[in-house]
């Protein structure tokens, strides 16, 4: 995973792009892109989508699980990293999980529902049967921007 941090800042600001993209309907703005280790390629990229589909699962981390596993034909997505927006929920951070994902790169910190580290942190949890590499603070300044700005303007 050599690279990793050099890369990351151009998948952050895919993710970024995709946050913006769920204001338009309403929704939170975080945003999440898949992607190979090996080649950096984007695999998927999605944004929340609960007010949209009234799914209280349609995080845009889940989506892009989906779509990512969709596309390698394989739950298994270990050869992949997850990039969002946002500090992933204990319940994306359990999809990590559950992928098998090596690596979350994530922007803004969440501490109060963040599970890479700021409330819970299920991606080094010695009781789990796998653990991930978490880089944080990516672009963090602009993530947090979008969500303050996002809910300051629902005030």
């Amino acid at each position: 995973m050599d690279g990793v941090e050099a890369r990351a800042g151009g998948w952050m600001r895919l993710a970024i792009d995709e946050a913006r993209a769920a204001t338009a309907h309403g929704d939170v703005p975080v945003g999440a892109v898949v992607v190979r280790l090996d080649d950096g390629a984007v695999v998927a990229a999605r944004h929340n989508e609960r007010e949209r589909t009234g799914d209280p699962t349609a995080h845009a981390e889940l989506l892009a699980l989906r779509d990512a596993a969709a596309r390698a034909g394989t739950w298994r997505l270990d050869g992949h990293a997850l990039v969002a927006t946002l500090e992933p929920c204990p319940m994306c951070a359990g999809a990590v999980w559950a992928a098998r994902v090596p690596l979350v790169v994530f922007g803004a910190a969440d501490p109060k529902a963040g599970a890479a580290g700021s409330l819970y942190n299920l991606a080094a949890d010695p009781r789990l049967n796998h653990e991930t590499r978490v880089v944080p603070g990516v672009h963090a300044q602009e993530c947090a921007a979008l969500l303050r700005g996002f809910f300051a303007d629902r005030r």
